[in-house]
């Protein structure tokens, strides 16, 4: 008579008390409706104009950041001119709205359309090249739409495009500071939600294969062209509605809006946050916007501290500070899977 013994798995790691508790922190599901909750919370600790200023430009920075984190973050696709879909939002709602006279809320269907064909334009013929070359293709790209929009008379060359209108839903003005700021916390925690629910799906698994290793995932049956195409196009979508957001805040834009500045922080925001961590990448995006007006008391030597600040920052946590799990929980792992196990998307 022979006895099996069967391995058990082996225990987890056990950290200091500290540790644990910072874990359980990042693992709750509760994290989400905390931040939010904080974020309804701040305008009535303080409301100064520019302090409901800051706080806004912050939560439009959030959603630019969270769309470039689906292209770079998730598929890994390093995109050095991701102003330009901003830019292309911001002007298309601007032209019709002080143009044609449309509602800004009515011209959200139009940037759809045009950040999409933006996308497709751009992603078409780019997207089968990698890593440096397609840095540098999206760098141009960035590049030519802010000196397009600087040449053209409908988008009023340097000086921009003035008096844009403010949001306004049935009638209702909603240009107040205070309500602009809880319209746009609210349109951004819904972007952040969806894309939150998209990096979960069959599509965010997929774009996690080619992000790890393209030629793989390409032999496991992935189409990674269309994969591809499917993340630059929702990154894009996510800036242009951001650009949306961003007119109706100061009713003007130009094309100084949309430089390549604009571009390198959203991606360090990306970075400093957690490349792939959708909460990291929130965190990120508030440490850039708001920690140089918490530093300005120090006037010449703010931008000194800022960045002294995110060298610290990177080396203590080089991986971000809320780095992406590196394991899928089962229940995404099980919505993933197909019956062969193989991937469907193609």
């Amino acid at each position: 008579m022979t006895t099996t013994k069967t391995a058990k798995p082996p225990n987890p790691p056990t950290g200091g008390g500290l540790g644990n508790a910072a874990k359980t922190v990042l693992r709750s599901r509760w994290i989400g409706p905390i931040g939010l909750l904080i974020g309804a919370i701040a305008p009535i600790l303080i409301a100064t104009p520019y302090a409901m200023n800051v706080m806004t430009s912050a939560l439009i920075f959030v959603m630019l950041a969270v769309g470039l984190n689906i292209v770079v973050g998730q598929c890994g696709l390093l995109d050095l001119g991701y102003a330009a879909f901003f830019a292309v939002g911001a002007y298309t709602s601007g032209i019709l709205a002080t143009r044609l006279h449309w509602p800004l809320l009515a011209t959200i269907p139009a940037v759809i359309v045009v950040t999409v064909l933006a996308g497709i334009v751009v992603g078409g013929p780019t997207l089968r090249l990698r890593s440096d070359y397609l840095a540098i293709v999206t760098l141009g790209f960035g590049e030519i739409i802010r000196v397009t929009a600087n040449n053209l008379s409908i988008t009023g060359g340097p000086e921009g495009i003035y008096g844009i209108p403010s949001l306004s839903v049935g009638g209702v003005d909603l240009s107040n500071s205070v309500v602009f700021y809880y319209v746009v916390l609210a349109i951004v925690a819904c972007a952040v939600l969806g894309a939150n629910r998209l990096i979960r799906s069959r599509l965010g698994r997929a774009w996690r294969f080619i992000r790890e290793d393209e030629d793989a995932a390409e032999a496991m049956g992935v189409h990674t062209y269309r994969v591809k195409m499917a993340a630059y196009i929702a990154g894009a979508v996510w800036g242009g509605l951001a650009g949306v957001l961003f007119g109706a805040q100061l009713s003007a834009i130009s094309p100084a809006s949309f430089t390549f500045l604009q571009s390198a922080l959203v991606l360090m925001a990306v970075v400093l946050g957690g490349m792939g961590s959708t909460p990291g990448v929130v965190i990120g995006a508030l440490f850039v916007t708001m920690l140089p007006e918490a530093l300005r008391g120090l006037s010449d030597y703010r931008y000194f501290a800022f960045g002294a600040l995110l060298i610290i920052v990177m080396v203590l946590r080089p991986q971000g500070l809320w780095p992406a799990r590196t394991r899928e929980t089962a229940r995404t792992a099980r919505r993933s899977a197909t019956f062969d196990g193989e991937v469907r998307i193609r």
